[in-house]
């Protein structure tokens, strides 16, 4: 496209899921509550880890850093969403747009890599337990969790302001539910060629290597699990891993489906329905994920819901 057709955009409009006023309200009731079962659902998570001591160990120091992941991650589409769904006018500033870019892309980054983190602490629990405690110290733990989120805040920085110096046409219709990168650059008035390597150099870096990192962790633990003679052994320690598992299969395997095909690009709809499935339904399901496959967790919500009954016949005495 030539410099004619360049302009200086102030805002652009989400066109979303769907136009019909039905599918909308429908879709606004649908994501409203599952917004805040995530809300109250990781809330209550990061209250259980503070508050019971059993569970001030690594693994669920990580958790309670993906349960923020989640939280912030969903707030940074869901409540625009939201409104937009039953507004006339679906439009975004471009400050705006850039600042959802920036948090949703950083904060998806984070969760990738501390999904890898997560997995070599259950390494390290089942392959090497005796030294778990030694390996994993405090200050590994905080250095870990401090790379994830340096990782993917730096690369949302340097994504978005490569994105947002494209000369924009004036085309300011964004055919998706959010301000989604590879939505964005299909606005730009030049080659964007440049910006897809960098997207899937970014991809590769932040996605691909710490899927193999998980992919290798996991290869030790099962080959240490088969190890193992008795059954009940065996089960107690893919448990350890089974919740964990779950979210790594679920994050990893929609998105390296939906984004890195061989020689081929993602449709638009799937574009909707991944960024759908990540900012609704992912934030509500780890939550749900951790309690109900795991005894400590299952165990810690039993004495803080016997804590509050004997508080309540107290109190009523």
């Amino acid at each position: 496209m030539g410099p004619d057709n360049q302009t200086q955009v102030s805002e652009f409009i989400l066109l979303g899921l769907s136009s019909d006023w039905t599918t909308q309200v429908s879709l606004f009731v649908l994501f409203l509550i599952m917004y805040l079962l995530t809300v109250l659902g990781n809330v209550l998570i990061l209250l259980l880890i503070r508050l019971d001591s059993r569970l001030h160990t690594p693994m669920y120091f990580f958790l309670s850093n993906l349960s923020v992941v989640d939280v912030s991650y969903a707030t940074s589409i869901v409540p625009q969403m939201l409104v937009h769904l039953l507004a006339e006018h679906k439009g975004i500033p471009v400050v705006s747009c850039a600042a959802q870019l920036f948090f949703s892309l950083g904060l998806g980054g984070i969760e990738f890599v501390l999904l890898a983190v997560m997995a070599y602490d259950r390494y390290v629990a089942v392959c090497n337990p005796l030294r778990y405690s030694v390996i994993m110290h405090a200050g590994l733990c905080s250095r870990l969790a401090i790379t994830s989120w340096v990782s993917g805040s730096a690369n949302s920085l340097m994504q978005t302001a490569i994105t947002f110096q494209l000369p924009m046409c004036s085309n300011k219709f964004i055919d998706h539910i959010s301000c989604e990168i590879l939505a964005v650059i299909r606005l730009a008035c030049v080659d964007i060629s440049s910006n897809k390597v960098a997207i899937m150099v970014s991809s590769i870096i932040l996605l691909m290597t710490p899927f193999f990192m998980v992919l290798l962790s996991y290869i030790q633990i099962i080959s240490t699990i088969l190890k193992i003679r008795s059954a009940e052994g065996r089960k107690k320690a893919f448990q350890t891993c089974a919740s964990h598992l779950i979210v790594v299969i679920l994050s990893y395997g929609t998105t390296i489906f939906t984004y890195i095909q061989p020689g081929s690009s993602p449709s638009v709809l799937q574009e909707k329905l991944i960024s759908v499935f990540y900012a609704i339904l992912m934030p509500v399901l780890n939550p749900m994920i951790y309690s109900l496959r795991n005894k400590e967790v299952k165990g810690a919500w039993q004495k803080l819901l016997g804590n509050l009954s004997g508080f309540r016949s107290k109190m009523s005495s």
